[in-house]
C-alpha cells in the first residue's frame, strides 16, 4: 500500500537528477561502494559527452548508505524531494531492500545495481528493476560447483542476517536434494580458533564464509590456514569477499584459492573490453564486477530516459520493453517466479578464485 508522502513532479531543470546509493563508509563495504560509484560515474560522463538526454546532462546525486537501511530510506526521501528522476545503485542486499520499499511507496523508479536478495521487494512492484542475479540463481551455481568438486558435506561459518540466512537455506536445500549436508557454525558464540576446534571433528571438506567483511572473515581465514588439522580444507566465499584487491593485500597467500561468485562472462565483448580499460584507469586497479554493474545501470537508465524522458511512471513502465547492450551482454528484464521486481534474467555467473601463483589473476572454476 502506498504512503501519503508527496511525490516530486518532473521539472524543466537543465539537468536530469539521478539519485545514487552506495556504501562509502564503514560498516559498509567501502571498496564495493567505490567500484560501484566508479562505474556509475564513468557511464554518466559518457552519456553527457554524447549530448546527454535531449540536450540535458545527467547529474548524479550520491548518498552514502554505510550499510544502514534506515539511512538509505532517509536518502531516498531526500532524493525524491530533490526531484530525482530515478534511483540507482546500492550493494548491500538488506539496504537495497529498504530502499526498494521506500521507492515503491513514493513512485520513484529504482534500478538496483548489485544486491541479490530474492525478496528485494515485500510485494510485487513495477517501480523496481534489478541487474544483479537473484541469490537463488547465483548461489545454486555455487552449489553446483561444490558438488562437481566433490564437496557434499560442508560447514558454514555464519552470522545473523537476512542475507546470510537466505544463503544458508538455499545451499542446504539444494545440497540436500543431491545428498549433501550443510552444518552451521554460529560465529556469534565462537572465536575463529574455537570454530577450528569444532570444524576439525565434523568430517567436512569445505568451509563457507557467510560472515561480515573484513571481520570476522579475515580472522577465520587466517585461523583455518594456520591449523594443521585443517590442511586441505577448502575455504569458500560465495558472497564474493575475495573479489576486491584489499582482500589480497590484507591476507596475502592465505587469501588465495578461495572460490567465490562474480558476475562476468567468460570473455568480455568489445564494449566490456573498452570499459574495463577505462575503469582500470579510474580505479588504479583491476575493476571488479561491481564496477561493471554500475556502468550497466546507467546504460539501461539512459535508454529509458531517451525513450520516455523524466516521467517517472513511464520510466517504470519501460523496464520490460528495454533491450540494452551492456558490458556483459544484452540486458532485458522479465518477471521471474518468486521475485517481485523486474529482473535481468540472467547476468553471467562465474565461480572463480585468485591464482596463488599470480594473485591478480582469476581462475574460472565454474561458469553458468
Amino acid at each position: 500500500m502506498k504512503t501519503s508522502s508527496p511525490r516530486q513532479e518532473p521539472t524543466n531543470e537543465p539537468t536530469i537528477r539521478i539519485g545514487a546509493l552506495a556504501p562509502l563508509t564503514r560498516p559498509g563495504w567501502v571498496e564495493a561502494g567505490r567500484h560501484l560509484l566508479a562505474g556509475l560515474e564513468l557511464a554518466v560522463g559518457e552519456v553527457n559527452d554524447a549530448g546527454g538526454i535531449g540536450g540535458r546532462v545527467l547529474e548524479l546525486l550520491v548518498r552514502d548508505t554505510a550499510a544502514d537501511p534506515q539511512r538509505a530510506v532517509a536518502a531516498v526521501d531526500e532524493l525524491n524531494h530533490l526531484g530525482a528522476a530515478a534511483l540507482v545503485g546500492e550493494y548491500h542486499s538488506v539496504v537495497a531492500r529498504a530502499a526498494a520499499g521506500r521507492a515503491d511507496a513514493l513512485g520513484l523508479p529504482f534500478l538496483c545495481s548489485s544486491a541479490v536478495l530474492d525478496a528485494l521487494a515485500e510485494q510485487p512492484t513495477n517501480w523496481v528493476a534489478r541487474l544483479a542475479p537473484a541469490q537463488s540463481h547465483s548461489w545454486q551455481a555455487y552449489a553446483d560447483f561444490l558438488l562437481d568438486a566433490g564437496h557434499g558435506r560442508i560447514a558454514a561459518a555464519t552470522q545473523p542476517s537476512v542475507y546470510w540466512a537466505s544463503g544458508v537455506r538455499l545451499l542446504r536445500d539444494y545440497l540436500a536434494s543431491h545428498g549433501g549436508t550443510v552444518i552451521e557454525l554460529d560465529m556469534t558464540s565462537l572465536t575463529p580458533v574455537a570454530m577450528c576446534d569444532e570444524l576439525a571433528g565434523l568430517g567436512v571438506t569445505a568451509l563457507l564464509l557467510l560472515v561480515g567483511y573484513p571481520e570476522p572473515a579475515l580472522a577465520i581465514v587466517e585461523a583455518v590456514r594456520r591449523d594443521h588439522r585443517l590442511a586441505g580444507m577448502m575455504i569458500g566465499a560465495p558472497a564474493g569477499q575475495p573479489e576486491f584487491a584489499e582482500w589480497a593485500r590484507l591476507l596475502g597467500a592465505d587469501g588465495m584459492a578461495i572460490p567465490f561468485l562474480r558476475y562476468l562472462p567468460g570473455r568480455l565483448g568489445p564494449l566490456g573490453t573498452r570499459i574495463e580499460m577505462l575503469l582500470r584507469e579510474r580505479l588504479a586497479e583491476p575493476p571488479s564486477f561491481v564496477a561493471f554493474e554500475g556502468y550497466d545501470t546507467i546504460a539501461v537508465l539512459a535508454a529509458a530516459l531517451h525513450a520516455h524522458g523524466t516521467d517517472r511512471a513511464r520510466i517504470a513502465e519501460s523496464w520490460p520493453q528495454l533491450a540494452v547492450t551492456g558490458t556483459r551482454g544484452e540486458i532485458r528484464f522479465s518477471r521471474m517466479p518468486g521475485i517481485g521486481v523486474w529482473q535481468w534474467a540472467w547476468p553471467p555467473v562465474q565461480v572463480v578464485d585468485r591464482d596463488p601463483a599470480e594473485p591478480d589473476r582469476f581462475r574460472v572454476l565454474h561458469l553458468r
